[in-house]
């Protein structure tokens, strides 16, 4: 990053921030004091990039009311490195960046192309900065290869969101010179838990496993109980502050996982040798220790670290088989380890039902997992089916989460807390709004209970328009984030939460490995953030998050304008809640980088689902609408699970009305309605690859006078018949369309065109993801162009 060495000071009409790009070419300035997003018009756009770190000045509103601002001057540039396409425009060499809310092309010298082959993805250095009246300038450094290469749509992502996926040569040798196994020196102080049959259950294809569980029954106090161990891998004993091992993680955060593919946040043979809980050998522990009675009430617990030596690792499948058929060819195979097993499953049943009791929000929906080729590309998508065993150690890890924040919080000691906070009463108002349309009601007044949430989720899953009506619900949460400062988990419905099992892929984990440790040592736990780690002070578009981040941006402005430098201000974390602003900055970069995994994550799907529908251009299949908005209707193929668009332009010629509280279009002549939940049957239109689009065209038939065609049938594989509407149902102005490069005039005229699997070099792509406020107000009217 290019850094300028004294900020300049704001006016009373500027504001500092961070600009964010949009793919139609304006942007906005996201200010560090957490106020109103600042629009941005194309031609001040041209000055700057995505990213970049701005001075603006208010210079009036725009049409929608927003404040729009003008540059005055420029910070910091974001983008020292750009990933793209490399095209020929006019006979000038450029590169079209894969990220598309940076909407300069970049220009490219006559040698500094680095013999890459024209389409090819490229990395690029910038030369020269864009400014109103020159273009950006770069150079080729690195040579990706053909965007249809395999795990090229992974390579794209971790540079274009900026993930850290090369560790350094000192994280490298650190771990490199780390021993094989548990050494005896490493015992000291330890509990010997070799002796208790502690078992690992996870997905079929885990390769790296933090958690073993271990239930018995007991009497404590007169009364029968459960004992719950629950051993999570001791990072914190080879991950030590101030080493290169924890720099690299800090700077990563969290590991982030592609269809398969994981970038790591620690290096191989911590997460998957020295600290997985693999079956037969002996691995170091954190335990939580739990006596739990017959209401799901932890009577007592208590921390210590461990030895420990699994003697099984479980998948959720084979789990299931044992506890499901006790009598089974599993269980028989199993039948020493079955009676443990089964202590863990009559747990997990009060556990649920003190889960119910407290109101614990439960939202019944249908997660997904791509099951790739050997090339890495699509070959189907399945529902992934959950069982009580996935919620039996998911209601362990609760457990033990609850207790280490019941543990820290109790000793009065900063750390990380996991906050989900309460729906602002806005949201609860709209919420409201739909809910009165569908003859609904939700309890509680403008600050309702998790149990008015969890009663209302209960008594809509016997609807037909259930699903419709649980995605309303779950848009109008908060989103969680990690923060010093705690305030409960909303959706849980616990007063305090936190992460502690999962130190090998979460930051925020290992730090409250740390900080237990320290209380049980009776010692204060001070995190530091090295000088090389820049922060992700990303900001959220609302929520808490907006808030802690405008506040840690704030603290860091003081510290500057007191004459302490970034690096000063970090190390002055000694004593009387001063190290709380560590932990805020350390809140808000965990959290930031939870969301560029996420971010990430979503941008591999879609590019892997694009390329899985451009086989299908023309095929018809049965769908359910899943969301509404002003310019059309987003839905979910009911066997294939992708989504995508169907445009406004493509429901008829009427006006289309959006109604925000019913969450529906409606055709003010016709009167027609969509609504989210509504089945419909479409047709793949047109997929753009590079884009990560995919849009549909409703299919109708004419006797029905606009009534949904019957559903897609099935053929005996299971899979849709390839047969494409009937003339009378597409017109030929709707004939699918794939998005291709230019082609000459000998290409154009070859047959099968149409299923073409050639790259586009000529296309832009666009953000996956609009930025809302873009969109028109839900009372505005949508003209169709049939």
């Amino acid at each position: 990053m290019i850094k300028q060495a004294t900020p300049l000071k704001e006016k009373k009409d500027e504001r500092t921030g961070i600009v964010q790009g949009h793919r139609d070419g304006f942007g906005f300035v996201i200010p560090d004091d957490g106020q109103l997003d600042i629009f941005l018009s194309e031609r001040e756009m041209a000055r700057v990039m995505h990213g970049d770190r701005v001075i603006v000045r208010i210079a009036g509103t725009d049409r929608k009311g927003r404040p729009e601002g003008q540059i005055s001057d420029v910070l910091q540039r974001a983008n020292q490195f750009v990933i793209g396409r490399l095209l020929n425009e006019n006979g000038v060499l450029i590169v079209a960046p894969e990220d598309k809310r940076i909407s300069h092309d970049i220009l490219i010298p006559p040698k500094g192309y680095m013999n890459a082959k024209l389409g090819q993805v490229v990395s690029v250095e910038i030369i020269d900065y864009p400014d109103s009246y020159r273009q950006a300038v770069g150079r080729v450094v690195e040579i990706l290869g053909d965007i249809d290469d395999p795990g090229m749509e992974i390579e794209i992502a971790v540079r274009k969101y900026g993930v850290p996926h090369e560790f350094s040569a000192a994280t490298a040798k650190e771990a490199a010179a780390l021993p094989d196994e548990v050494q005896e020196e490493d015992l000291e102080g330890r509990v010997d838990l070799r002796d208790i049959p502690l078992v690992t259950i996870d997905g079929e294809d885990a390769r790296d496993f933090d958690d073993a569980v271990y239930c018995e029954p007991m009497t404590y106090k007169g009364s029968k109980c459960f004992r719950l161990i629950v051993a999570i891998a001791d990072v914190s004993h080879y991950v030590k502050p101030g080493h290169p091992l924890d720099s690299d993680a800090i700077r990563r955060g969290t590991s982030v996982y592609f269809p398969r593919r994981v970038i790591p946040m620690l290096p191989e043979k911590i997460s998957n040798g020295l600290c997985s809980l693999k079956p037969l050998v002996d691995r170091l522990c954190m335990v939580s220790d739990a006596i739990i009675d017959h209401k799901g009430q932890v009577l007592a617990y208590q921390f210590y670290p461990a030895v420990m030596h699994s003697v099984q690792r479980f998948t959720y499948n084979t789990v299931w088989e044992i506890l499901s058929n006790t009598s089974g060819p599993e269980a028989t195979k199993f039948s020493k380890l079955k009676p443990h097993l089964q202590n863990l499953y009559k747990l997990f049943h009060v556990l649920k039902g003190s889960r119910e009791k407290r109101g614990a929000i439960d939202f019944d929906t249908t997660e997904t997992q791509i099951i790739s080729n050997e090339f890495g590309k699509i070959e189907r998508i399945e529902p992934r089916i959950r069982n009580d065993a996935h919620r039996l150690i998911e209601e362990c890890m609760l457990v033990a989460n609850v207790c280490a924040a019941n543990f820290i919080g109790a000793k009065n000691h900063s750390s990380l807390f996991r906050v989900h906070g309460e729906p602002t009463i806005e949201k609860v108002t709209a919420l409201r709004d739909v809910l009165r349309s569908s003859g609904l009601n939700l309890e509680g007044g403008t600050k309702p209970h998790p149990m008015d949430y969890a009663k209302l989720i209960l008594s809509i899953k016997p609807r037909p328009d259930a699903s419709m009506l649980q995605t309303v619900i779950l848009r109008s949460m908060q989103q969680a984030v990690y923060q010093p400062e705690n305030l409960g988990h909303f959706g849980l419905a616990y007063p305090a939460y936190t992460h502690f099992t999962s130190p090998i892929r979460r930051y925020p984990d290992l730090l409250v490995h740390r900080t237990i440790k320290a209380i049980l040592a009776k010692k204060n736990y001070k995190p530091t953030i090295p000088e090389e780690v820049p922060l992700n002070l990303a900001m959220p578009r609302k929520g808490p998050g907006r808030v802690n981040v405008a506040q840690v941006k704030q603290q860091i402005a003081t510290d500057h304008s007191n004459g302490a430098g970034a690096s000063k201000s970090r190390k002055k974390n000694v004593s009387d809640g001063v190290d709380i602003a560590a932990w805020a900055q350390l809140g808000v970069h965990c959290s930031a980088n939870e969301r560029r995994a996420d971010e990430a994550s979503r941008d591999v799907e879609s590019w892997l689902k694009c390329y899985f529908m451009r086989d299908r251009l023309g095929q018809e299949f049965a769908g359910t609408i899943t969301g509404a908005t002003t310019f059309g209707l987003f839905v979910q193929l009911e066997t294939l699970f992708v989504e995508g668009l169907i445009h406004v332009s493509e429901l008829g010629g009427d006006y289309f009305q959006y109604d925000e509280a019913r969450q529906e279009l409606r055709g003010e002549r016709t009167g027609i309605r969509y609504r989210i939940g509504d089945r419909v049957h479409v047709l793949v239109s047109r997929v753009d690859l590079d884009a990560r689009k995919i849009e549909f065209s409703l299919v109708k038939n004419s006797q029905d006078r606009g009534r949904y065609s019957p559903v897609l049938t099935m053929d005996d594989s299971g899979k849709p018949q390839k047969k494409a509407a009937s003339k009378n149902t597409r017109p030929p102005e709707k004939a699918p369309q794939p998005v291709r490069a230019k082609a000459s005039k000998k290409s154009a005229a070859s047959k099968g065109g149409n299923k073409s699997k050639s790259k586009s070099n000529s296309k832009r792509a666009l953000s996956s993801v609009d930025k809302t406020e873009t969109s028109s107000t839900p009372t505005s009217k949508t003209r169709s162009r049939r």
